[in-house]
């Protein structure tokens, strides 16, 4: 009997062309045959069968075991399972679980188009990759819309994990989650209820101070203290109102200190809006006593120093969603703010110029800059009564100074509030992802955002394995521990 070798010209073949392919993308192993896979050669699988040497494999693939010959690929392993569903019947269904992007990422790098997709999801499919750039800007129930970001949830986990290396790390994590997040626990709620309270007894207080009544009080108070020879500043505040502003420096005080000491990272501490703000509604008041005590009695610099207390109404948004998810929404809507400065900008130049030639010897319209008063008044329905116009040609442009404005203020309000919507959707579930941050860790957290369901997992993996062809080799029922083959 004659063993046939291969001759000196000959080439051996790295592995052999009927052998079936073991892969393993994600942690789920197939061992998938060369006949069903020779059926689809433009695919990345396709050319990994075909593959002439192993470097040229080694390509196609993240890592490459030669001892078990299986190849291993760093995808998602819900979209592989869908995938061997393609080499068994050659059409390519939607996943629920993968948003339109990353279903085509993962479409793109397997070497699959739009034409393998069935004809029952490519309308699905393509309706959603148009419409899902706009889905976040859309008044939508769905949960993709309201779920935290993950970029997001890992700032949060990366200024938690900050605490780890800190002295007292855990006393000082509990605490600053206790001052910053209201609906962490119970006596984070206790703690914003007397923020809350002492921010409008702070604001109560100084319009109080506004009263006519009080002025009043304090003027005769402060005229017979001038009249027995003592100084009019020691009399000029009602003492009730004095004791009050000085506890509501010191809890504002004592709120700044506390957060700057918790804070995890000083720099990210001064660069918050939100502290930037609690800075300002205690600053007026050392600068106050400042300016005082250095350059003696300056009345009106100390009244600009008091106006300057109105800040404090700002601080009402560390403990209000709809606050903060406003002020997300307004740094996210510039475009649409500056489109309606423009239109009514526009609209105020040209009805000012229709009504400064109507009503030129009318009171108020004498030149057209002294019209963009009466335009920006009329555009924004606003309509003090001040400036009216009299004549025909003038009655005429204000009723289409007052419908253009109507409409021009209509277009995009529709499209800020749907951000408004978004943004406090999204910032609710940040803070439920926060709450739970002491129950369960971050990790589960970005698993449960980005990842893939067990459940959905099992359930395509049930469906894959329903209706195999006769082209896919099975497996032995006695080698339970090798992969699946198909």
């Amino acid at each position: 009997m004659v063993s046939e070798s291969p001759g000196p010209g000959s080439r051996v073949p790295w592995r052999p062309r009927d052998e079936a392919l073991r892969v393993n993308v994600g942690g789920v192993r197939r061992l998938l045959s060369a006949r069903a896979l020779a059926r689809f050669p433009g695919t990345r699988l396709g050319r990994l069968q075909a593959a002439a040497s192993e470097e040229q494999a080694r390509r196609l693939c993240d890592d490459y075991d030669a001892a078990t010959r299986e190849f291993y690929f760093d995808r998602h392993p819900g979209f592989f399972l869908g995938l061997l569903h393609f080499y068994r019947t050659g059409h390519l269904h939607v996943l629920d679980e993968l948003c339109v992007f990353a279903f085509g990422q993962e479409a793109d790098y397997w070497g699959l188009g739009e034409n393998a997709l069935a004809t029952c999801c490519r309308a699905r499919y393509l309706e959603r990759r148009v419409t899902r750039p706009r889905a976040w800007d859309e008044d939508s129930d769905a949960p993709s819309s309201v779920d935290p970001c993950p970029d997001e949830i890992s700032d949060v986990q990366r200024e938690l994990a900050r605490y780890g290396m800190a002295r007292c790390g855990r006393l000082r994590r509990r605490l600053w989650l206790t001052m910053e997040n209201p609906g962490y626990s119970l006596p984070s709620k206790l703690f914003s209820c007397v923020s809350i309270g002492v921010v409008l007894a702070s604001i109560a207080a100084m319009c109080i101070h506004s009263l006519p009544e009080y002025q009043a009080r304090e003027a005769a108070a402060a005229v017979a203290a001038v009249a027995a020879g003592r100084s009019a500043e020691d009399v000029r505040d009602d003492p009730v109102l004095r004791r009050l502003e000085y506890f509501c420096i010191a809890w504002f005080s004592f709120e700044v200190s506390s957060r700057l000491l918790l804070a995890p990272s000083t720099r990210n501490f001064f660069c918050h809006p939100l502290n930037l703000i609690d800075i300002v509604s205690v600053l007026p008041f050392y600068l106050t006593l400042l300016a005082g005590a250095a350059l003696g009695d300056l009345g009106k610099v100390v009244q600009v120093f008091r106006l300057m207390r109105i800040f404090r109404v700002l601080k009402l948004a560390r403990h209000s969603t709809g606050l903060r998810s406003l002020g997300a929404t307004l740094k996210h809507s510039y475009r649409e703010v500056g489109i309606l400065l423009l239109y009514l900008a526009v609209g105020v130049s040209v009805f000012s110029g229709v009504a400064y030639t109507a009503e030129e010897e009318n009171v108020g319209f004498e030149t057209i800059p002294a019209c963009w008063w009466w335009g920006t008044v009329s555009m924004t329905t606003v309509g003090y009564g001040d400036v009216v116009p009299e004549t025909v040609a003038g009655k005429l442009a204000a009723s289409g100074c007052i419908l253009g404005g109507i409409l021009v203020v209509a277009l995009p309000i529709t499209i800020i509030f749907n951000k408004f919507s978004h943004f406090y959707r999204r910032q609710k579930a940040l803070e439920a992802a926060v709450r739970s941050s002491g129950q369960r860790s971050f990790e589960d957290l970005l698993s449960s955002v980005d990842g893939v369901s067990e459940v959905s997992l099992e359930t395509s993996r049930e469906t894959s394995q329903e209706g195999r062809s006769t082209d896919l080799e099975t497996q032995a029922p006695s080698e339970p521990a090798k992969p699946q083959s198909y």
